[in-house]
């Protein structure tokens, strides 16, 4: 199969009008064995070049009536239906613009066929490559022959310059090489796998100088190809693409992922690999990628993006250190004889070095063979790398690797017997596991650490200020040691101090390094010098107990801490003396008597602290990673409720100090205050409702009853101390006939009870204090009402004791109750303070109530829903509704139960009818009806309809009303005139004609008018009958002079509507301005001649009821056609 071979697509064919004859007897002739040997080949693609000369037209100018020319002749003979593929090129030699629009056209025509053409084979060449690779599943299918094929469609890409395309062929043959291997790890095995799973016997690396390695190309097309063949192939083809798009950084990405990938690949497939030759293949790699990126990329270039090419650099150090180690170049007496093989072996095979490095000086190859010859060349190279990788790891912030790197130097140095430098290393790797808290780590390195002290007579003391703990000195008198002084030993003991009290070693281990302490100290006092330990890495701070409880106490008190301690080590040690420093926190406990954070004990004045407060694991750090580790976490709450019905949906915790948990800690900040894990303080006064942990809401509108805890600290309350409460008309504290108190000391016993004395003035309760002891605990109880607020007029704004201006209480929402809230302030005064004490106190108001007027007939109903919020039960006794003073309505109750029971979370409804005490004031009647187009049973969007309005009058007007607007008609009727008007200010009406206009009502009662208005629904839907207005029309009397408004005025049946009222219901059809404008400009003239113009007077409330004032009608779309969309993939 190709798609590069193509069948050629043009025939030229020279004509002239005198060779016709020979056109038939030769030409046509050819013409027709080309087009069978392009049928024969299935080739549909051919295009035939007419050309045409000025000689020939002029020679057949001669004849007067010319036959059909070669041109149409060619035309009908070959392209009967494809026109298009034969093109004349007229005089090609002659440079006329006629030539060139030839010219022109011959190109255009060959670009578009040449487009076609090849969009039908490539999509034909697709279609079987899909094909073959449906097929993978059957017997007998070869990876290797499906790489070759849809690597021929990356090439046609390729050489059209389409290099985006051409990658995604190689990404999944990429792809989908992978995928069979990993089936493979999996147990789902393929045949043509067992080909990759030959031994390796090359490990020469990556090729990327050569844009086609031929000779991997035909081992693969031959099925030869081993992984490391197939994997480096593949990759630089994606390699020279990627060059191709300028994506050089991509490449590095790429490679680290395929040296790991590979690696892992051999496992799955379980191929034989020598021990070594994967190292040596992942080096030369490594450096080959980086060599490449070098080729195509300026130095400031590859200085700005190090972060793409670090990863290849730290790799290539490691795989380096595992050779030398594997070589023997790394021990202190050199390689061995069996090493020096194994080095023999992994040079050969490299093979010989590749014709594009060999005249490079820092070619891989060279730098492989030259690293592996001698010890001081691998230590050359090994440490031109580190320090290479280290570097660039430091510019672009990463610390962490970067160290991790110096770790892997250390251990180099450990091996190569030079502790001193590898000490160094350790020391900053320390640093940044102690700050993040990694506890085996830690370890692990702090025995490296004591190995390099060791073997090392170093005199600088071990830096315990960068564990962040303040610590007390365990002495004891030092001896001199066989092997060090006095001072070469300090860093060593306080390193085997640190460990001896590590939860993460053995016991064995604790034992040794605990011994190498109690041996130093158990040597003869003669020694006038002594080491100083910290104090917490021998032992834990587990219980501290204050006596008081509270933990406070008055100048020239004393305060008794007990400490509780957990030694750390091993084994017994005996302490001859200890001391414990006091530090002040303000931040933590100021003199306002309050703490941050501070949780309430079980043991009143005992603080706990917990293993993992003080050390991470009873001591993986040894308790001097903890403060190190971090800031305490500071988490709260979060709940999310549904704004509905204030359901709780979810609820999680938060961390607020995310930023400063967070963020790297390399910085060894020695000189911070130590971390106070907990302060004790006494806590605030405080004012709660009674009735356990689970507080219930304070309700309003009903008596309830409030604890108040008086907490004296290192005051001593005396008998006759008075307690200041401010009382307020919406909260006034009720009198009780008895209150008792209790007294209860800091250990939470009954000390003693005591009645209270209670004084109330109409702005002060005045409570007399027992006398009570400090730091004890006073509670006592008093009952308080929030009135609820009603909508009346507002009292003065009040004063509290302290003469603060107290405000109204203002009823809101509580977002977490369904209740709304009402806020009070109280404020307290006592003897042993000048300042007063303001107290918050939130009432929750238990009823939700709303009303209804209901209409039947002329008789009207008042229904009103009482609704609890709250989760107590209620019994509603007496329901009354009261009527405003002077109000012409009669209420009377329907309600049939005296009492009833208003539960929890339900709603009792009540209902009243509405009697006038004189007439029933409604006069008018407005009913409404929509009709819907004839033909039709429903009403539809965009078409018109009927409104029909019936006005029906249900008494006669009174004499007053008769006399001033009354008129009698030619039949002897008495009439008055009406004014109606449509309007919709929703928008869903169209008012069509006439809107608005007047009638005469006759004044007999039962007297009917019907108005016919057309209007036309705009949507779909149960929409609301349009608005009807009524209003008297009286007309002008000559007694009375009227000043004239421009709104009131009336010309040409164009009205505006007098009532500033109703001007919110909008403008209609037939309500224009000209009136208005005719009154504006002569209303002076007026005003002067006194002229009476006609006025509209709106109904007295109640005086029309309108049928259809709630009412909806089905409107039904303008077209009833259902269409779905379907789209099929």
């Amino acid at each position: 199969m190709s798609c590069c071979s193509f069948t050629p697509l043009t025939a030229r064919c020279s004509a002239s009008p005198q060779d016709t004859e020979a056109y038939k007897s030769t030409a046509k002739e050819d013409m027709t064995r080309w087009q069978s040997s392009l049928r024969t080949h299935g080739s549909a693609d051919w295009v035939i070049i007419v050309v045409e000369t000025n000689d020939t037209k002029k020679k057949n100018k001669t004849n007067i009536l010319p036959r059909s020319s070669i041109v149409d002749k060619i035309r009908s003979d070959f392209c009967n239906k494809q026109n298009d593929r034969c093109v004349v090129l007229s005089d090609p030699l002659k440079d006329s613009s006629r030539s060139q629009e030839s010219w022109n056209s011959l190109l255009l025509k060959l670009r578009t066929l040449l487009l076609m053409s090849f969009t039908k084979n490539l999509g034909r060449f697709e279609d079987d490559m899909r094909t073959l690779r449906e097929k993978r599943t059957q017997p007998g299918w070869s990876f290797c022959e499906y790489f070759m094929v849809q690597e021929e469609l990356a090439f046609v890409f390729e050489m059209l310059q389409q290099f985006e395309d051409a990658l995604v062929q190689y990404d999944e043959l990429d792809a989908l090489f992978t995928q069979y291997v990993l089936n493979f790890g999996a147990g789902d095995t393929a045949n043509w796998l067992g080909s990759f799973c030959a031994p390796v016997r090359s490990w020469s690396g990556l090729l990327l100088r050569r844009p086609i390695d031929m000779e991997k190309r035909d081992g693969i097309q031959r099925g030869e190809a081993s992984l490391l063949d197939l994997r480096s192939y593949l990759f630089s083809r994606q390699c020279t693409l990627l060059i191709f798009l300028l994506r050089p950084w991509e490449v590095t990405q790429r490679a680290l992922e395929l040296l790991h990938n590979c690696v892992q690949e051999l496992r799955l497939l379980e191929v034989s690999v020598l021990e070594g030759a994967l190292d040596c293949w992942v080096f030369l790699s490594c450096l080959e990628v980086l060599h490449r990126i070098e080729g195509c990329c300026d130095p400031a270039q590859l200085a700005a993006n190090c972060s793409h090419t670090v990863g290849l650099w730290a790799y290539a150090t490691d795989k380096l250190k595992s050779l030398g180690e594997l070589c023997g170049l790394v021990s202190e007496k050199g390689p061995t004889s069996e090493d020096l093989n194994r080095t023999v072996d992994l040079l050969a095979g490299l093979g010989d070095e590749r014709p594009e490095t060999v005249s490079s000086l820092q070619s891989p190859y060279k730098k492989l063979k030259e690293a592996l010859s001698s010890v001081e060349a691998f230590e050359r190279h090994y440490l031109e790398l580190s320090h290479a990788a280290m570097e660039m790891y430091s510019a672009i912030g990463r610390l962490r690797s970067a160290r991790l790197v110096g770790k892997s130097l250390a251990e180099f140095y450990m091996r190569k017997g030079d502790p001193e430098r590898a000490e160094t290393f350790l020391q900053e790797a320390l640093k940044s596991y102690t700050s993040e808290g990694w506890s085996l780590p830690v370890t692990h390195t702090r025995k490296q650490i004591a190995e390099c002290q060791k073997l090392l007579g170093r005199t600088e003391e071990y830096p315990s200020d960068t564990e962040g703990q303040s610590r007390r000195p365990l002495e004891s008198e030092p001896c001199v040691s066989d092997c060090f002084s006095l001072t070469s030993r300090r860093s060593y003991l306080q390193t085997s101090a640190l460990l001896a009290g590590d939860a993460n070693l053995t016991t064995e281990e604790r034992k040794h390094f605990c011994q190498e302490i109690l041996t130093f100290a158990g040597k003869s006092e003669d020694q006038p010098p002594k080491a100083t330990l910290s104090m917490a890495v021998f032992s834990q701070l587990t219980r501290l107990q204050f006596r008081p409880a509270t933990a406070s106490v008055h100048s020239g008190a004393v305060l008794q801490a007990e400490l509780t301690l957990r030694c750390l080590m091993p084994v017994s040690v005996r302490l001859q003396q200890l001391a414990v420093s006091i530090h002040f926190d303000l931040e933590r406990a100021g003199t306002n008597g309050r703490s941050k954070g501070a949780s309430r004990h079980a043991n009143p004045g005992t603080v706990e602290f917990s293993q993992a407060h003080a050390a991470t694991a009873a001591g993986p750090a040894a308790a001097s990673s903890s403060s190190a580790a971090g800031p305490p976490l500071e988490l709260d709450e979060i709940q999310d409720r549904s704004p509905t019905d204030n359901s709780l949906n979810s609820t999680g915790v938060v961390c607020k100090n995310t930023h400063l948990v967070m963020r790297r800690h390399d910085g060894g900040g020695g000189g911070s205050p130590p971390d106070t894990p907990a302060c004790v303080a006494p806590p605030p006064v405080t004012t709660v409702k009674d009735g356990g942990q689970m507080l219930r809401p304070l309700l309003a509108g009903l008596p309830q009853m409030v604890k108040f805890t008086l907490l004296t600290g290192h005051y001593a309350v005396k008998k006759g101390d008075a307690l200041q409460l401010s009382n307020t008309d919406s909260m006034p504290v009720l009198p009780s006939a008895s209150c008792t108190a209790r007294i209860t000391s800091p250990a939470a016993e009954l000390v003693g009870e005591s009645s209270l004395s209670i004084q109330s003035s109409e702005k002060v309760t005045s409570i007399s204090l027992p006398a009570t002891p400090p730091y004890h605990t006073l509670e006592f109880h008093l009952e308080v009402l929030c009135l609820i607020p009603h909508g009346g007029e507002r009292p003065a704004n009040e004063r509290l004791t302290n003469g603060e201006v107290r405000h109204r209480p203002r009823s809101y929402s509580h977002p977490d109750l369904p209740m709304t809230a009402i806020d009070q302030r109280m404020s307290i005064d006592c003897p042993w303070s000048i300042y007063s004490t303001l107290l918050g106190l939130t009432f929750y108001i238990p009823f939700k109530t709303k009303h209804t007027l209901l209409s039947a007939g002329n008789r009207k109903y008042i229904q009103v829903c009482v609704q609890n919020m709250s989760d107590v039960n209620f019994t509603l006794a007496e329901v009354q509704l009261a009527e405003k003073p002077q109000a012409s309505l009669e209420l009377q109750s329907l309600n049939t139960k005296t009492q009833q029971l208003l539960c929890s979370k339900h709603s009792v409804f009540c209902l009243w009818e509405v009697r006038w005490k004189d007439d029933l004031p409604s006069c008018l009647h407005v009913r409404a009806h929509i009709l819907p187009p004839g033909g039709e049973q429903h009403c539809r969007s965009g078409f018109l309809c009927g409104l029909e309005v019936c006005i029906t009058r249900l008494t006669e007007p009174a004499e007053g009303e008769a006399a001033e607007d009354s008129k009698t008609d030619a039949d002897g009727l008495k009439t008055t005139k009406l004014m109606y008007e449509v309007a919709d200010s929703s928008s869903n009406w169209a008012v069509c004609g006439k809107s608005s206009g007047m009638v005469s009502m006759p004044m007999a009662a039962d007297a009917t008018h019907k108005v016919q208005i057309e209007v036309m629904p705009l949507f779909a839907g149960h929409l609301p009958f349009p608005k009807i207005k009524v209003l008297k029309y009286l007309p002008h009397t000559a007694a009375v002079a009227i000043q004239p408004d421009p709104d009131s005025c009336v010309e040409n049946d164009s009205l505006s509507l007098l009532d500033k009222a109703l001007d919110d219901q909008g403008d209609t059809a037939s309500i224009r301005s000209r009136g208005s404008v005719h009154s504006v400009g002569s209303g002076d003239q007026q005003q002067q001649k006194g002229v009476a113009m006609p006025r509209l007077e709106a109904f007295a409330a109640g005086q029309v009821f309108n049928h259809s004032h709630a009412q909806q009608v089905l409107v039904l779309p303008a077209t009833d056609d259902h269409i779905m969309e379907v789209n099929a993939t």
